[in-house]
């Protein structure tokens, strides 16, 4: 496939949140108690939820700088490009990257809305998590239906209102939420508690999808506490293979077999490994460990049937395509973190997927996102218009080179070392 051609839906992508986000949702009387973007004496910008602290404005937004203008500590708006945080130049900026649409996850609030869900009392909790979906469907998602796909947070403290508010988000046409890779990480039941049935049944009437993005527990893999960063930075996705082992050991497909999880930024190629060992975990030990996949066929089986999986540029999964569901297999942008390819994705994507068929591209680069996540946009945007050259044409003033910020230092290293330690996630 020639880069031009392709269509790329993304479905990991990140806001760096715009500070009057809650200004048109939120009851006057209680606009005392919304989230807050405050400057303090260094002139670092910083969101806050009472005396909550939220994660590092612009986690790693670094979209169109070198790597040595690569910050970890993105701490003021006029340290990244617009397009981390309005709207409209996000679209202008997909579009120089030839990229058609995208899943957005939340920022400032962690990867699964752990902030909103800390605060002290759970009625306002709930009123700013229905602010925070009411602006990203409405306005972030609304302002270009045809270029995002919404995805909303949940009042992950009340099983019964996490339910209920699935519900009302599918009847905003938002069929994905997030959802930690760990719960009980953030002190919630485990997955295998039992006690998040209310949710996935509603997730499975509804047909939305429960997104577990890398770092959504607020919890670092393990490693030497003086490790150099790029040991963490290395082992990243590790997190990501626990929640894929905790998935497909879990017992509750029994009674929601269509339920489905999206592990997100975590990479693929290690997953057949995974799985290898898994069943033979099966092989070997169900002798005592007892447990019954008589109704689920086995870990393989499950990951086929249930689980998603994305990946930036990782060809590793290749060689072992057979592992997979090709059904359920998606491309990210990561926009605007480290990781991404913006703008080069389309050269990108298929140098990579090199080899492979056109139509099995055209599944992985957008065909199993809008299947999954109920989305399309070819209602509105004819075909031919969608692909790499096309938008590349709408736009073509952009300047794909970030000139704010600042070159990186110590202050980054220690911006890291605060995250890795579980304090800043």
């Amino acid at each position: 496939m020639n880069a031009d051609d392709v269509i790329l839906i993304s479905v990991d992508d990140h806001i760096a949140e715009p500070a009057d986000m809650f200004e048109r949702h939120v009851p006057a009387k209680y606009r005392e108690y919304a989230p807050r973007v405050e400057t303090d004496e260094r002139g670092i910008q910083q969101w806050w939820y009472g005396d909550l602290k939220g994660r590092n404005l612009g986690l790693n937004a670094v979209a169109g700088k070198p790597p040595e203008m690569f910050n970890v500590d993105a701490s003021r708006y006029d340290e990244m490009r617009p397009g981390c945080f309005n709207v409209h130049e996000r679209v202008r900026d997909m579009n120089a990257g030839g990229q058609l649409a995208g899943l957005n996850f939340p920022n400032w609030t962690g990867f699964a809305g752990q902030v909103l869900n800390q605060g002290p009392d759970p009625k306002i909790n709930m009123m700013m998590v229905q602010a925070y979906n009411d602006w990203h469907i409405d306005e972030w998602c609304g302002a270009y239906p045809d270029r995002f796909i919404p995805c909303g947070i949940l009042p992950l403290w009340d099983v019964n209102l996490a339910a209920q508010e699935i519900a009302r988000l599918a009847k905003k046409g938002c069929h994905a939420v997030t959802f930690s890779e760990n719960p009980e990480a953030l002190n919630m039941p485990s997955i295998h508690s039992g006690e998040w049935d209310p949710l996935f049944a509603a997730c499975v009437e509804n047909d939305t999808v429960l997104c577990c993005h890398l770092g959504s527990s607020s919890r670092s893999p393990m490693s030497a506490t003086d490790a150099p960063a790029g040991v963490p930075m290395t082992c990243s996705p590790a997190s990501t293979v626990y929640t894929l082992i905790d998935l497909v050991w879990a017992t509750f497909w029994t009674r929601f077999p269509t339920l489905k999880f999206s592990l997100t930024e975590g990479d693929i190629g290690w997953i057949p490994f995974f799985l290898w060992r898994a069943e033979h975990v099966k092989r070997r030990h169900s002798g005592w460990t007892k447990h019954d996949f008589s109704q689920t066929g086995g870990p393989s089986e499950i990951f086929r049937n249930n689980i998603l999986c994305c990946f930036i540029e990782d060809d590793t999964w290749i060689p072992n395509i057979d592992t997979f569901n090709l059904d359920h297999v998606c491309w990210e942008s990561d926009f605007p973190h480290s990781d991404g390819t913006w703008p080069n994705a389309p050269e990108r994507i298929v140098e990579t997927l090199a080899g492979l068929d056109d139509a099995l591209i055209n599944k992985i680069t957008h065909g199993n996102a809008m299947k999954l996540y109920g989305f399309d946009p070819f209602v509105s945007r004819p075909r031919e218009n969608c692909t790499a050259a096309a938008l590349r044409a709408e736009s073509p003033d952009v300047d794909v080179v970030t000139r704010v910020g600042r070159l990186s230092g110590d202050r980054d290293i220690e911006a890291w070392r605060e995250l890795t330690s579980g304090r800043g996630r």
